[in-house]
C-alpha cells in the first residue's frame, strides 16, 4: 500500500546492543476490533516500560472503536491510506504525513477510509 509502511514492516529496529528484524515480528489480530492488525516493534521489555512502538494496519472501513488510555500518551504517524480520528469532539483527517497527539485520558477512535489505513503508533509509557 505504501513504501514507507512497507519499509517499516520489513525493516529493522536498531538497539544499542543488537538489531531485530521487523519482518520477523508477527502480525496480530486486534483482540477487540475486527479488521485491525498490530505488529509490536518495540515493547515495554525493550525500554524498561518507558515507551512502545507498533505498526497498525486497518482494513478498508475498519474501526478502532472509542476508548481511553488512562495512563498513556499516544502518537499516530500516518504512513499510508486514509481515514479519520475522532479525538474527543474533534475530527482529524488522516492522510500520509499527518501526526496526531492523543493525550492520556482523552476518548478517541480511528476509522479507515476506503483504501485502508496504516499507522505507526507510539505510546508513553509503553502500552505493552
Amino acid at each position: 500500500m505504501n513504501d514507507l509502511f512497507a519499509a517499516f514492516d520489513e525493516g529493522r529496529v536498531a538497539r544499542a546492543d543488537a538489531d531485530s528484524s521487523s519482518a520477523d515480528a508477527p502480525w496480530n489480530a486486534h483482540p477487540a476490533f475486527a479488521g485491525v492488525c498490530l505488529k509490536h516493534l518495540i515493547t515495554s521489555a525493550d525500554t524498561d516500560g518507558r515507551f512502545s512502538a507498533h505498526l497498525v494496519r486497518l482494513d478498508p472501513g475498519a474501526e478502532i472503536g472509542a476508548h481511553i488510555h488512562e495512563t498513556n500518551w499516544e502518537l499516530h504517524e500516518v504512513a499510508g491510506g486514509s481515514g479519520t480520528c475522532q479525538l474527543d469532539d474533534r475530527t482529524i483527517d488522516y492522510a500520509p504525513g499527518v501526526a496526531a497527539v492523543l493525550p492520556l485520558g482523552v476518548r478517541h477512535s480511528v476509522r479507515a477510509g476506503r483504501d485502508g489505513l496504516r499507522l505507526l503508533a507510539k505510546f508513553v509509557p509503553a502500552l505493552l
